[in-house]
């Protein structure tokens, strides 16, 4: 039900409330101006919220309750892999030797935290079958420009005079915007009856002038690339450099590796694939692998070990790209990133793989009788539903994913892929039990049903969420910021 009476923190203030008490002082008095220069202290005192300890605390778990998150319920956003985030992770994060580390603290004093990312890279190289890994690049767009510029110095390097990147027409939105940015032209491969990469049309556009091609592996259809070997050949052949855009990683690990694939460079999402949520913006880590011929130019510094056993940060690197962060990286999600594999260990870590699949395939075979789905043979981790024709009924994507909301689940990810029409693109990771798909399955028939029977409901809904049905258009173009509830 939706809370009525919500009111703004300043609503709930009321003179003369404290949040805490202090007995008297027992130490001598010290006027303030003289602790700090008198330009820096305020002449009024400032307009804050009077409130007690609880009222404030039930304030803000009450507003977050009304956000939806993984610990919440189901989140099955396809393309995100946002699975849960062990508790552990977090406690282990929090130990004041790594949260209280400054970045500018001497090297002697940080040997823990050098080696968790040595060490880390290593668990990362194991995984993809790589040589070496950055961990610097704090997303996975970051990661995709490191690894386009990565590719870019191998080429001057050989001084190839390069102009393009291919990229499918399925890719995420990112990878085109990282090949601008990286100073290259996208050129679109087209999708064969299957959902793969068109061989017949990669032959035709590739060439000399190609610098390589960014390929998401398993594609954003859930389908695994198996012509894999051709695609690399044929790139190859050109002294084109293959980049895997590791977003759906998670339908991969223990299975396959992306080297033994034929990849050179390949970037992780160590916020999605190794369990820590990403919503609303970050924080997140996109390390990238390279093979060996390519290390050379990984951005400076790398973690290095000593003979004596101490770690350092190797600034020594003439081939290097260059430094890609001030710092560091974002060091607390590599803490969870290492804590969640040592936790997990390599047959988990496997069986993390198949259960993600596993459960993907067990929604699209219960959904399969109610929704269109196109690219259904060969599903890993996530599939793609066509509402095509919920739409002849009157309900479109949108308003499918609009009354998921009112069961309690997060809606998945809507008209993208831009291949498949009406597109519902549905991730259920490993993280949910049979009871949990089930009771969305359940929704998402009741939801068919309801489109010929009660539409109306349907395009009006969700109900009973916080904020209700918008007009998305108008929202965006009028943002509103204070809560109100319609009757």
């Amino acid at each position: 039900m939706i809370e009525k009476n919500t009111k703004l923190i300043f609503e709930k203030s009321g003179t003369g409330k404290r949040g805490y008490s202090l007995p008297p002082l027992d130490v001598p008095e010290v006027k303030l101006e003289e602790m700090i220069e008198e330009d820096l202290i305020r002449n009024e005192i400032p307009l804050l919220p009077e409130l007690s300890e609880p009222e404030v605390v039930r304030h803000y778990v009450n507003l977050s309750m009304k956000n939806h998150n993984v610990d919440k319920d189901f989140y099955p956003l396809g393309s995100c892999t946002m699975k849960y985030n062990p508790k552990i992770n977090d406690k282990i994060a929090s130990i004041p030797g790594f949260s209280m580390l400054h970045p500018l603290m001497p090297e002697h004093s940080v040997q823990g935290s050098l080696e968790l990312m040595y060490r880390l890279e290593g668990f990362l190289k194991e995984i993809t079958g790589m040589h070496r890994v950055t961990l610097q690049p704090s997303a996975g767009s970051q990661g995709e420009l490191v690894g386009l510029l990565i590719m870019k110095k191998y080429h001057n390097h050989k001084k190839n005079i390069k102009k393009y990147i291919l990229i499918p027409e399925s890719a995420h939105g990112t990878n085109p915007a990282s090949v601008i940015l990286a100073g290259y032209d996208v050129i679109s491969l087209k999708s064969d009856s299957r959902g793969r990469v068109d061989i017949n049309d990669l032959k035709s556009k590739m060439n000399s002038d190609v610098a390589g091609m960014m390929l998401t592996q398993p594609n954003t259809l859930g389908l695994f690339e198996d012509q894999i070997e051709e695609i690399c050949k044929i790139v190859h052949s050109f002294d084109g450099l293959m980049y895997m855009d590791g977003a759906n990683l998670n339908a991969l690990i223990g299975l396959a590796r992306p080297f033994d694939m034929g990849f050179d460079i390949a970037h992780l999402n160590l916020h999605k694939t190794f369990s820590t949520p990403h919503g609303g913006g970050g924080p997140g880590a996109g390390p990238i692998a390279v093979t060996e011929e390519l290390s050379r130019f990984l951005p400076s510094p790398t973690i290095d070990k000593r003979k004596n056993g101490t770690y350092f940060l190797n600034f020594k690197l003439d081939d290097s790209i260059g430094r890609i962060h001030s710092f560091y990286g974002n060091f607390g999600i590599l803490v969870r990133a290492f804590v969640y594999i040592l936790s997990m260990g390599s047959d988990g870590l496997c069986e993390m793989t198949r259960c993600a699949i596993i459960n993907a395939n067990y929604l699209k075979k219960k959904l399969e009788k109610y929704y269109n789905i196109p690219y259904g043979d060969g599903t890993l981790h996530e599939f793609v539903i066509s509402a095509d024709k919920q739409k002849e009924r009157g309900a479109k994507a949108l308003d499918i994913a609009k009354a998921l909301l009112d069961s309690n689940f997060h809606a998945p990810t809507v008209y993208f892929p831009t291949t498949v029409p009406e597109s519902i693109m549905i991730e259920p990771t490993e993280s949910e039990s049979k009871q949990t798909l089930d009771r969305f399955i359940d929704s998402m028939i009741d939801i068919d049903k309801k489109i010929s029977t009660d539409i109306d409901k349907i395009k009006s809904m969700p109900r009973n969420t916080p904020v209700r049905r918008l007009d998305e258009a108008k929202a965006n173009r009028e943002l509103n910021l204070k809560y109100e509830v319609s009757e």
